[in-house]
């Protein structure tokens, strides 16, 4: 099922894609035309306080749903990190999310790091770099699931960090559910300082302390109704962040950190598309980036005091995105088809497209010393290297984000770096099987464009899901 808003596929060119945005009132840089690759800016290598990376091309960090019951990576596992590797892309910022510990994970299947698999990951990072040639940085997520936790099964199993009167309603979790204690955090937390100091001895070149998408780091920053150390002012909020940082500093002195961050979000929204009702629920204390006397409007301050405190840790590397996958998808991941146990689009998605550039914009304009990698272009479609490249001439962001449309199409950034014609065909449409497999147990792939998911098994069990959903 589909909205009633435009396929951007039906647009003839670039011109047409900008007269569009127009019609909707959308201001997002586009070019008309690209420069050649010896001027692109998004051939420039950039320089942090410790790397050169290659050019502003990022993958972003995903979550395949193919690795082994015990954390390991599987034969999908490393063809999408060599895909990775192979992109052109010169920062990778996470490879996808692994967890520091099983019962974190967001899913069976998820990729652990622990004594036992760290040689996997290993060579799973060697097979990146063997494919990614000269100037590539490669990051490793670290995370646990918190709320969202499936390390079994199917079947949730959260570990919260507080009652959400919205969200522990759709777990059905009852009111005496217990909480992660100070001293549960406090062992997840040296966790989070044992698997860096894995990362860090494998070789990769940062962690990521996630911090996004509804998941325990993110959660912390909204725990305002929690008592005890970690929650309610912003400084209790922010602890697990600076015990994280100061752990990780002290057993892998030399490994570079780096946040990707939710700076916005919303009140959940229900399937019919619209937002929860929220009028008992005022002011809203639940919530991170957003208003809390309108928490289906977004909030900057305290994303703003956020960075602050990253500026204040001496972290360089920040990736903005926004949303979560379970509570708002069309924020999170604008698409203009909806998972099959999502809502249809209730804005049209190049809004939402515009919602993280202008989100990213006005964060980099106040802290131009960071290094930020934006999110959400992958809706762009074939009109995503036209609105990268002034993106990053103008400042918008340091580096583009490219996510689900790596799955269908791995050489788009090497192909716009090397002058190459782009082939329209391996642009993601946002069909969003990639997300409606793992939420019925299967890998994360491109299934309608990659071969090797078209012709699965899988495959054929995903059509059966949909086609259930559809009935």
């Amino acid at each position: 099922m589909s909205s009633g808003f435009l396929h951007l596929g039906s647009l003839r060119d670039v011109g047409a894609f900008s007269s569009h945005l127009r019609k909707l009132g959308i201001t997002i840089p586009v070019d008309l035309d690209l420069v050649s690759p010896t001027e692109s800016p998004l051939a420039q290598v950039f320089k942090t306080n410790r790397f050169l990376i290659g050019n502003r091309f990022a993958i972003q960090p995903m979550e395949g749903w193919d690795g082994t019951p015990d954390g390991r990576p599987s034969d999908l596992t490393i063809r999408r990190w060599q895909n990775f590797g192979r992109s052109g892309a010169k920062l990778i910022w996470g490879g996808e999310a692994v967890a520091v510990r099983h019962d974190g994970r967001a899913n069976p299947n998820q990729l652990l790091i622990n004594k036992s698999t760290r040689d996997d990951l290993a060579r799973l990072r060697e097979t990146l770099i063997a494919a990614a040639g000269p100037g590539v940085v490669v990051g490793l997520q670290l995370t646990h699931s918190g709320r969202f936790s499936r390390p079994n099964s199917r079947r949730a199993e959260p570990r919260i960090l507080y009652h959400h009167p919205i969200l522990d309603r759709r777990l059905d979790l009852p009111a005496d559910y217990p909480l992660l204690t100070d001293g549960d955090i406090r062992e997840i937390i040296e966790d989070f300082h044992s698997t860096a100091r894995m990362a860090y001895e494998i070789g990769f070149d940062f962690v990521d302390i996630k911090h996004c998408h509804g998941y325990l780091g993110h959660e912390f920053l909204s725990a305002h109704t929690r008592e005890g150390d970690y929650g309610g002012s912003f400084e209790n909020r922010t602890r697990f962040l600076r015990e994280v940082v100061e752990g990780v500093r002290a057993v892998a002195p030399g490994m570079e950190l780096a946040v990707r961050l939710s700076a916005f979000d919303s009140i959940p929204f229900s399937k019919s598309g619209a937002p929860e009702p929220f009028e008992g629920h005022i002011p809203y204390r639940w919530g991170f980036g957003v208003n809390n006397e309108n928490p289906i409007e977004a909030d900057l301050a305290e994303p703003i005091q956020f960075l602050s405190l990253l500026r204040k840790l001496k972290i360089q590397l920040v990736n903005i995105t926004g949303g979560s996958p379970y509570t708002n998808p069309h924020m999170q991941r604008p698409a203009l088809f909806p998972p099959s146990d999502g809502y249809p689009p209730p804005e049209d998605p190049l809004i939402g497209v515009a919602r993280h550039m202008d989100a990213t914009r006005a964060l980099k304009r106040l802290f131009p010393e960071m290094l930020f990698v934006g999110t959400a272009y992958t809706y762009l479609q074939d009109f995503l290297p036209f609105v990268a490249q002034p993106a990053v001439r103008e400042g918008w962001a340091d580096f583009v984000g490219l996510g689900r449309i790596v799955l269908s199409y791995p050489e788009l950034a090497r192909d716009v770096l090397e002058g190459r014609p782009l082939d329209r065909k391996r642009f993601c449409r946002t069909f969003s099987d990639c997300t409606t497999a793992p939420r019925n147990a299967l890998p994360s792939g491109c299934y309608p464009l990659d071969e090797r998911y078209k012709k699965s098994e899988a495959a054929r069990h995903l059509r059966m899901f949909k086609n259930a959903a559809r009935g």
